[in-house]
């Protein structure tokens, strides 16, 4: 986003970070699925954090201790919210998309177009649970957009895969 764009914005997020802890990513697939969820959320999105002022933020996203972490803070870098949830209603849904995710990058390399198509069917139906699921956990503290969540939960995979 501009500058103008970032006068404009004040539900939305400028600037996203995943912990440096959690290193390089394991593939180059992974890689390129946390570097796209980056940029389109960076490109359109909506986020306010309730009853702690208007944005625009910049959020870090961590794991620590088998908890997620949403740090939040304005542009000036002050803090607007630490929000730690835990990650045990996820475990399920995560695993579950990383298994389809290797299927699915298997397949893309090696099946047909329909066996590719069932497949991303299932792909996406296990992200829009987790969807469902990090709006849930982020009620009354956090909106988003469903295309934001989306989004955020794949960078919330990136970060399980390291942490």
């Amino acid at each position: 986003m501009t500058d103008d764009e970032n006068d404009k914005c004040y539900e939305c997020l400028v600037a996203i970070e995943l912990d440096e802890s959690i290193g390089v990513l394991p593939s180059a697939d992974a890689e390129h699925e946390r570097k796209v969820a980056i940029y389109d959320i960076l490109e359109e999105n909506s986020f306010e954090v309730i009853g702690r002022g208007p944005g625009p933020y910049k959020l870090v996203l961590s794991i620590k201790e088998k908890r997620l972490i949403f740090e939040v803070t304005n542009t000036d870098d002050k803090q607007v919210l630490v929000l730690v949830l835990s990650l045990s209603p996820f475990r399920r849904v995560i695993k579950d998309y990383f298994l389809i995710c290797d299927s699915y990058f298997q397949a893309i390399r090696n099946s047909t177009p329909s066996q590719i198509e069932t497949i991303d069917m299932a792909r996406r139906a296990l992200h829009n649970e987790g969807t469902d699921l990090l709006q849930a956990r982020l009620s009354g503290k956090v909106t988003a957009d469903y295309n934001t969540a989306r989004r955020l939960f794949t960078l919330i995979c990136a970060l399980h895969w390291r942490g």
